[in-house]
């Protein structure tokens, strides 16, 4: 005891005279886990500082992927260059939102077409990619870069409306009744446009819509066709959004920056046509301060403009006048009741004006009944004294009478 309360009284770091004092900890539970727990951190440490896993040793999955061997080919490099095209079109798929479906309605005869737009169009093409400038017969003086891609200019003084008129007799159509006939609405669905490309003669003018999955490809096989074309421009008809023309349409409601960049969009879709047209848009062609700026960039770069005669308010006729602007109105819808008999009584209907007043404008869809009617009735305009003439010979007549 003596020797304990000496210890206990001894100051610290001192020890007792003559004494060694020896330091006895019994070895109990709590050390023991105390020295595990101390393996284990140094076991961590080493972990962190010598593997080279920087995902911190998180548990990780392996999945292999079997892909399936390729075609055989002589070209050893092939299987390589195969597969980043494949990578591509996964990038560039759409999503489902992507795809929109609008309603046509024509307004004579109330036919309703639904159109799926943006599903083809997006796998295809990039956002702000241009159409291709190797389309046969395009002067790239007469192309400008936008935003969207080429659009049509003015240059070297040459216009777009004279470089892609297709050829004509003008001198010989001065001197007799001449007869104009546009087919619109194609570039959405290829079956129709084809038709109306490979069984229309080359003198009919075909109007395209700026939708489809390639627009400018079905246009330039037109062009190759010696046909002269036209971009229709989808405007606000009086019923919109019930009846909607589709992506970027002109807009009443919009002021003229928007609408101009709008109207570059649409420019931009496809090349080498003459003059653009209207797509619907009955409430937005009769409405002067939203027409005014896209009739004067018209004027600006080029270009002609059709009016389809769907609405008699129209002011595009008025405004073209004021801007120089080459203009064609037609007179009315061809096939506006899609029947045989119908379409004949037009036609015939057609013939008269072009005696009465020396040039005559009909428009029609390409429905096949429409096509087939036409074809037959174009052959036989030559034994009545009547010319079948592009829409730009048509118009130029109709300024020089």
């Amino acid at each position: 005891m003596a020797e304990a309360a000496d210890e206990l009284s001894t100051p610290l770091g001192q020890q007792t005279a003559g004494r060694t004092r020896r330091l006895r900890l019994p070895f109990t539970a709590m050390q023991a886990l105390a020295v595990l727990m101390g393996l284990v951190l140094v076991g961590f440490v080493g972990v962190a500082l010598f593997n080279d896993n920087p995902l911190g040793g998180e548990p990780t999955a392996r999945i292999a992927l079997r892909t399936p061997a390729p075609a055989a080919t002589d070209d050893k490099h092939a299987p390589a260059a195969q597969a980043e095209p494949a990578a591509k079109s996964v990038a560039k798929a759409p999503a489902a939102g992507d795809a929109k479906t609008v309603t046509i309605i024509d307004g004579s005869s109330g036919k309703r077409q639904d159109v799926v737009i943006g599903v083809a169009d997006s796998a295809d093409k990039t956002e702000g990619d241009a159409p291709p400038l190797a389309m046969t017969g395009i002067d790239p003086r007469l192309l400008e870069k936008s935003r969207y891609g080429m659009i049509p200019v003015v240059a070297d003084g040459l216009k777009p409306f004279t470089v892609y008129a297709a050829e004509a007799d003008r001198a010989k159509a001065a001197r007799m009744p001449v007869v104009a006939i546009v087919v619109g609405g194609l570039g959405v669905g290829a079956a129709k446009t084809t038709d109306a490309i490979m069984k229309l003669p080359p003198a009919v003018t075909l109007a395209f819509t700026p939708y489809g999955a390639d627009p400018g490809k079905l246009a330039e096989r037109a062009r190759a066709q010696r046909h002269e074309i036209l971009l229709q421009i989808p405007m606000e008809p009086f019923d919109y959004p019930d009846n909607d023309p589709g992506p970027q349409t002109l807009l009443t409601t919009l002021g003229s920056e928007q609408n101009l960049d709008r109207f570059y969009w649409h420019l931009s879709r496809l090349q080498g046509y003459a003059g653009i047209a209207n797509f619907m848009g009955a409430r937005f062609v009769a409405t002067d301060p939203v027409m005014q700026p896209i009739i004067r960039e018209a004027a600006k770069r080029g270009l002609s403009y059709f009016d389809d005669g769907s609405t008699p308010r129209s002011v595009a006729q008025t405004l073209s006048a004021g801007q120089s602007l080459p203009f064609a109105k037609a007179d009315f819808a061809i096939d506006a009741v899609p029947t045989s008999a119908e379409i004949d009584r037009a036609l015939v209907k057609l013939e008269t004006i072009a005696k009465e007043r020396g040039t005559a404008v009909g428009v029609a869809s390409a429905l096949p009944v429409s096509i087939e009617r036409l074809g037959a009735w174009l052959k036989t305009l030559d034994s009545k004294g009547i010319m079948l003439v592009p829409l730009t010979t048509a118009m130029l007549k109709s300024k020089s009478g």
